[in-house]
């Protein structure tokens, strides 16, 4: 009764997981030694799926270790990968494990580019070889009972959490071999069988019988619920190794009732119940019969039902002639109890020994998004921190050019260049001048222009590919049934509609340093200018000496030196807010490990309030400080003024020192303006040229899809039927099979199946042989024929035909081989005279028939009569029946 269910492992495609992998470490990562070592546990990942799917694998531990290796690889890896149709696309592809295909379309295949489903069906093929190592070992020592029973529960388990998680992992229809009614039941099966193997190690070990009862009634209790799962499926049915295996859980099922019934009729002799003894073995007995009548193809019960028929023997006679004990009937016989000893493994990673990851050190996904979100939210506090001190800075510069300070405070002679115009004007030659801004201005279209090519053919790509599925979706309808490309561009283009109104804004921006570069256009060319011609184009005035030492120039000018020194504390400032670092990814880990998820928001913000809380207050001082300074400064400058005697000349040359200290101002900011947009163009280029070839990896992808899509469809339709069904005439059936129920199947079903060889033509059947007759002409006589004549009306009767014979064909003259047969014209019908019949004592009813005449061939005297010789072409024969047209051969044609 050793027959137990194994599963057929399913087959993958290859899938090249070193090119995309690999693309993906290097866009994220950093050149260096990290990069390298996760380039290198690519190659391993790859050369470990080749191991665990690219070839056959033995039934051995060893290969199920290799199976289960991949898959937490497989479970390590997905968290730190974008894997999905729209960031890093991977398809694979598997075949139905139980589908065998056709001739002409194949196997039932699907593709798809999900980790989930690559890991659904490894851990499908993981639970499939535990069902067949299980399936191989001795059951008859101890050590095989322990490894079948573990490898069967690890494959319940395996197939219970495929059933829990597949579409959820696929978001989609599965195949059927993966479908959660299919795995269901397989979960049943290999539950069943590890149940079985614990009632065959209690019965080896001799245990109570009690226990083996309760053992074999729980085994059948499983076995009863996947073989209804087996029958009232729907799908399930239509796969023919279903079908097979439906009557070997049937017999499984009966079986394990007989032998709970055998063990517990035991149990009721023990009690001195005898009665119930013999009716739980007849009811035993009855059950061994139905199966040995039924499912004698699949399992053999030889052994058991001669156990069980010596015990019922035995008790019938003891009961006879000592107890007399009166035997129940079945349905008033107590309920064994059941015993549940089995348990579905449960499926949580690493199911492999001394499993180690590849990627150990590569943070998950979720971390890493949480990182550069927290990165977004660090350099925003980080800029509005500087902006808000450069805002400030630029008042305060405004505020002191508007006040010609502290040129005025220089500028007491009236005729020299101050100071700080001098200085200034240095400066602007230092960083450039005309020539650097003039550069910087004529790069900015060149670069907008690149940016914009490369974002628009990226678009075209996927614009492209969309118009194209669109219109196979048109002519396939329900056919065309993958993920639309509109849906799954969304996030694209959603990514590069916000890169097009960053490159709008941009171009307002430019617009802007181009007005102000406009406005200040000649003041900075006169700074650049050298000294005696920037001396020569500031108007000159009356000397205002008598202000020198005066009170209210120290106070402007120690106020002064206050507003500097607090413009060097903020650049020191600014350079201690950039510099601050702080690693969010131990935070982030410790939150994903404690609680599954990441709170990023309220980690982020916690730890930016610790960092930059301080440096806030001392920004705010700042500012604070600033306006107290410039409100004094004003005050001052305003007694200064009234002071100074006020005259045309003075007034044209101080509006001309504003006019140059603002130029300076504008001409670092203009500078610093323009180096910024160029690095944000060449920065935005590089991420520009990933989101290209992001989508031109997935329109590659979704290409290559819709090509596999196609082919499966051109299978698909060459297997349907060119012309709806129709009712075969009852004649042109072949014969029915003899009664006795259906063939039963092999033995063999139960182990992986191998593909289906093409079966040979069918042979016709062979001609029958020509008649042994010694050929004659037709004009000679067969020898001692009998004279021509009207036949004797007492002929002897002839006998059955020993062979079946056909249509009488003509006979032509001159063909060999053809003869006429003495006394009998095939051509004379309705010519010849019918003899008397007289009553025969068979036949009373039958009268006499009156003679009829008769007329015969008529033939030249001395001259034996033969055939007529054959009509004219396309004439009949004169009095022969004409065949029906367009008659079915009487021989097969080949």
């Amino acid at each position: 009764m050793a027959t137990f269910i194994s599963v057929p492992l399913k087959k993958s495609s290859e899938v090249d997981l070193v090119k995309p992998l690999s693309k993906f470490i290097t866009a994220t990562y950093p050149a260096g030694e990290e990069q390298g070592e996760y380039i290198r546990a690519v190659d391993e990942l790859n050369k470990l799926r080749k191991n665990a799917l690219g070839r056959p694998l033995d039934k051995h531990e060893s290969s199920l270790e290799i199976l289960l290796r991949y898959y937490d690889q497989l479970c390590a890896v997905e968290p730190k990968f974008p894997f999905s149709e729209n960031q890093l696309c991977l398809t694979f592809t598997w075949k139905d494990a139980f589908d065998k295909g056709s001739l002409f379309g194949g196997s039932v295949k699907l593709a798809l580019a999900s980790v989930g489903y690559e890991k659904t069906c490894v851990l499908f093929n993981a639970a499939a070889l535990a069902s067949q190592i299980a399936s191989e070992q001795n059951l008859d020592n101890d050590e095989g009972l322990k490894t079948a029973a573990k490898f069967y529960q690890l494959a319940s388990g395996a197939f219970g959490h495929i059933k829990d998680t597949v579409l959820t992992a696929l978001n989609r229809e599965p195949t059927m071999d993966i479908s959660p009614e299919t795995v269901g039941t397989l979960k049943l099966i290999m539950l069943a069988q590890a149940q079985e193997v614990f009632f065959l190690k209690a019965t080896s070990d001799r245990m109570k019988d009690a226990v083996i009862a309760k053992l074999a009634n729980q085994a059948a209790d499983f076995y009863g619920e996947a073989c209804k799962q087996c029958q009232y499926k729907d799908n399930l049915p239509k796969y023919f190794y279903f079908q097979e295996v439906l009557s070997v859980l049937a017999a499984k099922h009966t079986i394990m009732q007989a032998n709970a019934e055998l063990h517990q009729s035991m149990v009721s002799k023990q009690k001195k119940r005898f009665g119930e003894e013999i009716a739980r073995l007849q009811r035993s007995a009855e059950l061994v019969k139905t199966v040995a009548s039924g499912y004698d193809e699949y399992v053999s019960v030889k052994d058991l039902s001669e156990k069980i028929n010596r015990a019922l023997v035995a008790a019938k006679k003891d009961n006879d002639f000592i107890y007399h004990d009166r035997v129940p009937e079945v349905k008033d016989l107590e309920h064994i109890g059941k015993a549940a000893l089995v348990k579905a493994t449960t499926i949580t990673p690493p199911l492999s020994q001394k499993f180690a990851d590849l990627f150990e050190k590569m943070v998950p996904m979720v971390v890493q998004q949480s990182m550069s979100t927290y990165t977004q939210r660090k350099a925003e506090t980080v800029n509005r921190l500087v902006g808000t001190m450069r805002e400030a800075t630029n008042l305060c510069n405004g505020v002191l050019a508007s006040l010609n300070l502290p040129a005025a405070l220089e500028d007491l002679s009236g005729d020299s260049i101050p100071q700080s115009i001098a200085e200034k004007a240095r400066a602007v030659v230092q960083l450039g001048g005309l020539q650097s801004i003039e550069q910087l201005i004529r790069d900015l279209p060149e670069l907008l222009t690149r940016n914009r090519e490369i974002l628009d053919e990226a678009l075209k790509m996927l614009n492209d590919e969309e118009t194209t599925d669109n219109e196979l979706r048109t002519k396939f309808n329900q056919r065309w049934n993958r993920t639309p490309s509109g849906d799954l561009y969304k996030p694209l283009r959603t990514e590069g509609a916000n890169f097009s109104n960053i490159l709008d804004k941009a171009v307002q921006a430019d617009q802007v340093v181009r007005d102000r570069y406009t406005a200040h256009c000649d003041m900075i060319a006169l700074l650049c200018k050298p000294e005696n011609e920037l001396n020569a184009a500031i108007p000159s005035a009356n000397p205002t000496k008598t202000l020198q030492g005066s009170e209210v120039v120290n106070v402007l000018r120690s106020q002064l030196a206050q507003l500097d020194e607090m413009k060097k504390e903020r650049e020191t400032l600014e350079g201690e807010i950039k510099a601050v670092t702080f690693d969010m990814s131990t935070s982030f880990l410790t939150a994903l490990s404690q609680d599954g998820t990441i709170n990023e928001e309220q980690l982020s913000l916690s730890q930016l309030d610790q960092l930059y809380g301080a440096y806030n207050q001392r920004v705010q001082t700042t500012l604070r400080s600033q306006e107290e300074l410039l409100g004094q400064i004003q005050t001052s400058h305003q007694e200064f003024s009234s002071l100074k005697q006020s005259n045309t000349e003075a007034n044209q040359r101080e509006e001309v020192l504003k006019k140059l200290a603002s130029a300076h101002d504008s001409y670092v900011e203009i500078s610093n303006n323009l180096r910024e947009g160029t690095k944000f163009y060449n920065d935005l280029t590089e991420i520009l040229l990933k989101f290209q070839n992001k989508c031109s990896d997935i329109v590659f992808a979704r290409k290559t899809e819709r090509d596999e899509l196609l082919k499966d469809l051109q299978q698909s339709i060459a297997r349907e039927p060119s012309a709806p069904s129709f009712n075969v005439p009852a004649y042109q059936t072949a014969p029915a099979a003899p009664a006795g129920g259906p063939t039963p199947a092999p033995r063999t079903v139960f182990q992986p199946q191998q593909p289906q060889q093409p079966q040979a033509k069918p042979q016709p059947p062979a001609r029958p042989p020509p008649p042994s007759v010694i050929p004659q002409a037709a004009s000679t006589p067969p020898i001692n024929a009998p004279p021509m004549g009207p036949p004797n009306s007492n002929q002897p009767p002839m006998g059955p035909p020993t062979q079946a014979q056909g249509p009488p064909y003509p006979s032509y003259q001159g063909y060999t081989g053809c003869y006429q047969m003495p006394g009998y014209n095939p051509y004379a019908y309705g010519q010849y005279t019918m003899p008397n019949m007289p009553n025969m004592p068979n036949m009373p009813n039958m009268p006499n028939m009156p003679n009829m005449p008769y007329m015969g061939y008529q033939q030249a005297p001395g001259q034996q009569g033969g055939y007529p010789a054959a009509p004219p072409p396309g004439q009949p024969y004169p009095g022969y029946p004409q065949q029906p047209p367009q008659q079915q051969p009487y021989y097969p044609q080949q």
